[in-house]
């Protein structure tokens, strides 16, 4: 170029790049909408996020709500929208709104972000069901959750969570999502088998890994053996299969049965979701059946002690009172009628009898159905369990509590009614073998930092267990009768632990510590965020 006579360089080390082309260009969409939410003009990457035909942009529904007032576009910062432009074909945008000036038309700027949000709904329903495991709900709870969860993520036709009985022989339907529940759907399932019908799902709890069908639902639908379940498994529509065994300590438990909507597709990062899940339902069902068992054990101990105390106390006291009164019987069929004063003397025993008894009863009672397992909470428990046993057995008891955070409400009600086992049976060792006057029973909440722990104690002043039979010192007391295997069981299933020692003024003391957990606050699942 030439001014004034000289000549002008040109600086510039490329071609200039239009504004247009930028716009062409960049990897976000850029498009302009109209007052009815409708594409006026769209760059490549709109059309192609947005599916959207390249000769007939103009006119097209765009997925982007406009708002109400034109000036409120510019604050409102970025917004997110779900845009499904087929069938199975969902898609979130992040996007910001500009409006143009002096026109009912606005500039959006947006990106795809379904990925990262499917990433973020996954690792919070993997948290949620991890969270419903650990609170330790009832299983069907805990499973129902869990198949809302796997469909609502991932936007599943359906889902269902079956677990094996105990004798390994039947499928119960424990979570379902999507499709209605059936009480024979067992039962249809066998039919169905009988027919012929392939089990994808047998298969893959008996191989002990996830298979992956595609198009199973008209392979199902057009096969007759489906005959028996094509009601229930008709609606809603469904395309791929995916059936993921429920492995617990190495042994299938269950099956969770994934339904998908048409236009999904099973891909690596579906098949680890399911997974996850599937060792959450997995491991639900491993505790309920270990809480089973514990119940069980704690059923059989239980049954058990109550025969000891019938035995011991019950038993010879009504076989007492038989005793004495067939004494009565004996005399008149002797031809001997008792005098006044030998019946006044057997009714005061027999009604002394009948009080002691009655005591004995009241007292088995509460031990049974302490107030810690029905709402009261377990110093009130220990409280009912000290006054009745003070006036059953004529021992002065005491009871002292030390809370002051109020700690002991908050608490799981198994380890509160696991507690009240452990101190129940102290006190029981203590009345039956020590020979006390008296017993003091403490319980107290102490922390050391941000860790909180339990400590119970029962003290007695009688003889020791050791002279009993049920301690024996080997470098400390230990002990070798079954209250206090269970009693230590108990306390290790939190934790903790429960040691006996003899003061050197004489008695038994019984100490149980364990720690109790940590609350810590619930985030919210809109403040996870996930690192890039």
């Amino acid at each position: 170029m030439r001014r004034g006579g000289r000549a002008t360089v040109d600086t510039t080390t490329g071609p200039v790049t239009s504004a247009e082309e930028v716009v062409r260009q960049a990897p976000d969409g850029l498009a302009v909408i109209d007052g009815q939410a409708l594409f006026v003009d769209a760059n490549p990457a709109a059309v192609l996020l947005c599916g959207l035909d390249p000769g007939a942009v103009a006119g097209a529904p765009s997925p982007f709500p406009v708002p109400d007032e034109p000036a409120a576009a510019g604050r409102s910062g970025e917004l997110t929208v779900a845009w499904e432009p087929g069938p199975g074909h969902r898609r979130e945008f992040a996007y910001v709104l500009a409006p143009i000036p002096g026109e009912e038309r606005w500039i959006v700027s947006f990106r795809d972000v379904t990925l990262s949000r499917l990433r973020e709904r996954r690792l919070t329903a993997i948290a949620r069901a991890a969270s419903s495991v650990a609170s330790k709900r009832s299983l069907v709870g805990t499973l129902e959750v869990l198949a809302r969860e796997v469909a609502r993520t991932d936007a599943l036709a359906g889902v269902q969570v079956l677990t094996v009985n105990s004798s390994g022989d039947r499928l119960h339907v424990m979570g379902a999502a999507g499709f209605g529940r059936a009480a024979d759907f067992f039962d249809r399932l066998m039919e169905c088998r009988a027919l012929g019908a392939e089990l994808k799902m047998l298969e893959a709890l008996e191989r002990r890994e996830p298979l992956v069908v595609p198009h199973r639902y008209e392979q199902t639908m057009q096969d007759p053996a489906w005959a028996p379940l094509h009601d229930l498994l008709r609606h809603p529509r469904w395309d791929w299969f995916v059936s993921v065994p429920l492995l617990a300590r190495g042994e299938p438990v269950g099956i969770l049965n994934a339904f998908y909507a048409p236009g999904q597709v099973v891909g690596a990062t579906e098949l680890e979701f399911l997974l996850a899940m599937a060792e959450q339902a997995a491991m639900a069902v491993d505790h309920a059946a270990q809480r089973q068992r514990e119940r069980d054990v704690a059923r059989r101990e239980e049954r058990q002690k109550l025969a000891r105390d019938l035995h011991d106390s019950v038993v010879q006291q009504v076989f007492s009172m038989m005793m004495q009164a067939r004494s009565l019987s004996v005399l008149v069929e002797r031809g001997l009628p008792p005098t006044p004063d030998r019946v006044a003397q057997v009714a005061d025993d027999l009604s002394t009898s009948a009080e002691a008894v009655l005591a004995d009863l009241r007292g088995m009672v509460v031990e049974l159905r302490p107030a810690a397992t029905t709402g009261e909470g377990l110093a009130p428990a220990l409280q009912s369990l000290v006054d009745t046993t003070s006036a059953r057995t004529g021992v002065a008891v005491s009871l002292e509590v030390d809370d002051r955070d109020d700690e002991l409400p908050a608490q799981d009600a198994d380890l509160l009614e696991d507690v009240y086992r452990i101190v129940a049976e102290a006190l029981h060792n203590s009345i039956k073998h020590a020979d006390a006057s008296t017993i003091d029973v403490r319980l107290a909440v102490t922390s050391h930092g941000r860790r909180r722990r339990l400590v119970a104690e029962v003290a007695d002043d009688g003889r020791g267990l050791a002279a009993g039979g049920a301690v024996a010192p080997a470098g400390g007391p230990t002990s070798s009768g079954f209250g206090m295997t269970v009693m230590r069981e108990r306390a290790a299933k939190w934790g903790g632990a429960v040691r006996v020692r003899q003061p050197a003024a004489g008695g038994t003391n019984v100490r149980l510590t364990l720690p109790l957990p940590t609350s810590l606050p619930a985030v919210p699942a809109t403040e996870m965020t996930v690192a890039p």
